[in-house]
């Protein structure tokens, strides 16, 4: 009889080395949605701190001037309903207490920031990836409008289709 331990490892097409070293190559900072964030809203004027540490959940970009933070949030590890996610077939119960999780964790830093004063804005990186992203224009364009404006939350995510 087969061990849960074996079950899984056949689950995997790599081995334990291979898939460690697959999931510490994942980014939380730098990642390709943040840099195009980045590049497109100092090329507008705007200037940031990156991943400022004394604030909940170390925003990606934090703007002092506007008293607001900009989170540019991976569709799969923030548990975004859009065409990205999907639930893994594999492992369900962790990865299911893994991004929910982190789910939490961003209701909770969010709500942390807003008691602190600040303005939250999101990104997901459908609005930037996949078959229904927006133009990236449009997108620097959104976050520029509501940076220079009086809304407190923002909410970037793929367009719509009919």
């Amino acid at each position: 009889m087969r061990t849960r331990n074996a079950w899984q490892a056949l689950a995997d097409v790599h081995d334990t080395a291979t898939r460690s070293r697959n999931m510490a190559a994942i980014k939380g900072k730098d990642t390709r949605p943040e840099l195009i964030l980045r590049s497109g809203l100092h090329a507008r004027g705007f200037r940031f701190r990156l991943h400022h540490k004394k604030l909940p959940g170390k925003p990606d970009l934090v703007f002092p001037k506007y008293r607001a933070v900009l989170f540019a949030n991976g569709c799969f590890w923030h548990g975004h309903e859009c065409h990205l996610f999907k639930w893994p077939k594999s492992r369900e119960e962790f990865w299911r207490t893994k991004i929910g999780g982190n789910v939490e964790r961003d209701q909770r830093n969010a709500a942390d920031l807003q008691s602190a004063g600040w303005r939250i804005g999101v990104v997901w990186e459908c609005a930037l990836k996949g078959k229904w992203r927006r133009d990236t224009g449009d997108v620097i364009d959104t976050v520029a409008t509501w940076l220079s404006s009086d809304a407190n939350n923002l909410c970037v995510e793929s367009r719509l289709v009919d």
